[in-house]
């Protein structure tokens, strides 16, 4: 659309946003500027700046720019991976979610009309987990604090959150999860734009909303799956909402089109509107207000925008040269090579691809092709796997990875190849139990009976619910007849106590010996996204009695989860946060790096979440080793102990 001037940016910056999808910058930017003098002189300075920018051609040549996340999760004292103490694999799925939007290697980008084809952009923006402090400690990244408030306003975030916990914005970009309240209850998130105060920048997201394609927070609905960080950051890096925040408004981009408002849900393409036909709105855009599902593209124009707050006096070009991707001891002068390439999970459909981490690595690019193709295909990932999808039965794949450091990259190392398997699955399903996508809309289910039902994309997620009694309250979960690999989760209650992730189409089976009685919800999914036009059966037996494992397959019988630490790095207390399948007792020991154990506790777990604290205020600066020994099982974890 066409640019106006510069007065009337700032006239547009004043007008109220729309408030159905619930995003808060707009509102947030207003009251800046009524509160702050010099901030519409700052944000005129970084405008004029992205102007000559653009006009100079200056997106040309441009390298991949890294910016260091640390996600500050801020909870009321709720356990890890309760409430909004959300678990690291919602945070990583978060973080995989915007480097896929933000590298357009996100797999709905198939979804984009051919008319929007020509503009949709790879944004050549990339984010890491930061992995040391602006105190120059190891960090995780993922920055866990309990304030002492059930739920916060947003007067309150910008007068006492942020400025207490914000890390240096020149350094790194600063996420708070949060759960809204007072006049903020109803929000998404909000950012502050370039050009506002510095102990309070950054974004803020409600905390069901994190999440990604492929691993959604059951909580959010449809603004579950991680694209609320992906809008919101994008006004971080200094885009408007793509209808200009007024009818037929201005977002500053010249190749997106002019529509008259924000839009909902999902749209039928196409939708016309201020006389943009033949091709209507681009509703698919992040900076627009439908539902995660529903949006999977940037464009160039706002592309340029965003890579202009890199370039020479641009507003956030320190990023650029941030150490808070690099270890403390990692050094950062030098690119390992992935090694220990390894593929799994092998089906019809897929297969995952996996590797050991490089030194100095933020990223990694791997590659893929058929043995009798010349061309690859080329991904992008921060973890050290990924799930490869789409692929044809029955035939043999090569494959290879590279690790993407600060500075350069190494070479690609080849692994070994692997073969599809040929086309299965089940018959013809007794109900597809549809819509369930969500714990909320979870499907009532028989128990003692067979089932039959169907992922039939790469989206779609099952849930179903069940209740039991005081004559059987022992509950059994099998997953059979798989026509791809599908994994599945038991959550009783809100708590999540047990899983079976068995490879490719191989049963899964959770056994939950209980005493009590309860409502329970089954999770099932595709691994990767795995999906079929078959069925698969699901049955969800009770007894009286205990069940005992049926051989072949996983459980969780008497077992303990893997264990997560916080606060991690530590330097007095740590938590041991894990779930339990019984009552029984369970030994805390640590070990130094020389294998040393330098202390040892007993505590009594009980059925479901323990969070356990041990005292370590007596261990030197180093990393170490928790481990967490119930009799039966061995479940250990690193910790970092910082002062």
């Amino acid at each position: 659309m066409k640019q106006l001037a510069l007065s009337t940016l700032f006239l547009l910056s004043c007008l109220p946003s729309f408030a159905q999808r619930s995003c808060g910058a707009m509102d947030n930017l207003q009251h800046q500027l009524a509160t702050d003098p010099g901030m519409a002189t700052r944000m005129e300075a970084i405008e004029n700046q992205t102007q000559h920018f653009i006009q100079s051609g200056g997106n040309h040549e441009r390298v991949v720019i890294t910016i260091p996340v640390v996600f500050h999760i801020i909870h009321n004292g709720d356990a890890l991976g309760s409430g909004e103490n959300i678990s690291d694999t919602y945070v990583m799925a978060q973080l995989d979610q915007l480097n896929k939007d933000y590298r357009k290697l996100n797999s709905d980008a198939s979804l984009i009309p051919a008319a929007f084809l020509g503009v949709a952009a790879d944004a050549e923006i990339q984010f890491c987990l930061a992995q040391r402090t602006p105190a120059g400690a190891a960090t995780t990244g993922i920055n866990r604090l309990n304030m002492g408030s059930a739920s916060w306003a947003q007067t309150q975030i910008e007068s006492t959150l942020k400025p207490q916990t914000i890390w240096d914005r020149n350094k790194y970009l600063n996420v708070w999860s949060v759960v809204f309240g007072g006049s903020s209850a109803g929000l998404l998130g909000y950012a502050q734009f370039p050009g506002g105060a510095a102990n309070t920048d950054g974004v803020i997201c409600l905390y069901s909303s994190f999440g990604s394609t492929s691993t959604p927070n059951p909580g959010g609905g449809a603004y579950g799956k991680g694209r609320t960080l992906t809008h919101e950051v994008g006004h971080w890096l200094n885009l408007r909402h793509i209808w200009g925040d007024a009818n037929c408004g201005n977002d500053q981009v010249s190749d997106t089109p002019t529509q008259q408002t924000s839009n909902y849900g999902c749209p039928t393409y196409p939708k016309v509107t201020c006389s943009n036909g033949p091709n209507g709105d681009m509703f698919m855009n992040y900076m627009d207000y439908t539902d995660d599902a529903c949006m999977y593209m940037f464009s160039t124009g706002q592309k340029t925008r965003m890579q202009a707050l890199f370039a020479s006096g641009g507003s956030r070009v320190s990023l650029a040269t941030s150490d808070g991707c690099t270890a403390p001891s990692g050094g950062g002068g030098t690119c390992g090579s992935p090694s220990a390439l390894a593929s799994s999970s092998v089906t019809a459909s897929g297969a995952t691809v996996s590797w050991a981490a490089a030194s100095g690595a933020v990223s990694y690019s791997v590659q893929y092709k058929t043995s009798a193709a010349t061309s690859w295909t080329t991904l992008s990932t921060t973890s050290t796997s990924l799930s490869l999808t789409g692929l044809s039965a029955s035939t043999t794949y090569n494959w290879q990875v590279s690790a993407v450091c600060s500075s350069t990259s190494s070479a690609y190392v080849a692994g070994a190849n692997f073969t599809t398997s040929a086309s299965g699955g089940g018959g013809t399903c007794t109900d597809t139990y549809e819509s369930n996508n969500s714990k909320n809309t979870a499907k009532t289910m028989a128990v003692n009976t067979n089932l039959t039902a169907l992922i039939s994309s790469s989206t779609d997620k099952d849930w179903y619910k069940f209740t039991t009694t005081s004559a059987a309250t022992r509950v059994k979960i099998n997953l059979t007849n798989l026509p791809a690999d599908y994994d599945v989760k038991l959550y009783k209650s809100n708590s999540q106590v047990g899983i079976s992730q068995n490879d490719a189409t191989a049963d899964e089976q959770i056994i939950y010996n209980s005493t009590s009685t309860g409502t329970y919800y089954v999770y099932v999914y595709g691994y990767g996204g795995a999906n079929s036009t078959s069925c698969y059966t699901f049955r969800a037996s009770t007894s009286n009695t205990n069940f005992a494992k049926d051989m072949g397959l996983e459980t969780v019988g008497n077992e303990i989860s893997e264990i997560s630490l916080f606060p991690n790095p530590s330097n007095d207390k740590v938590n041991v946060n894990f779930v339990s399948t019984a009552e029984n007792n369970v030994t805390i020991r640590i070990f130094d790096i020389t294998g040393r154990q330098v202390a040892q506790q007993t505590h009594s777990a009980t059925e479901g979440i323990n969070n356990l604290g041990v005292d370590v205020s007596n261990l030197q600066t180093g990393y170490y080793l928790v481990q967490v020994d119930n009799g039966s099982m061995r479940q250990q974890n690193r910790l970092v102990i910082a002062r």
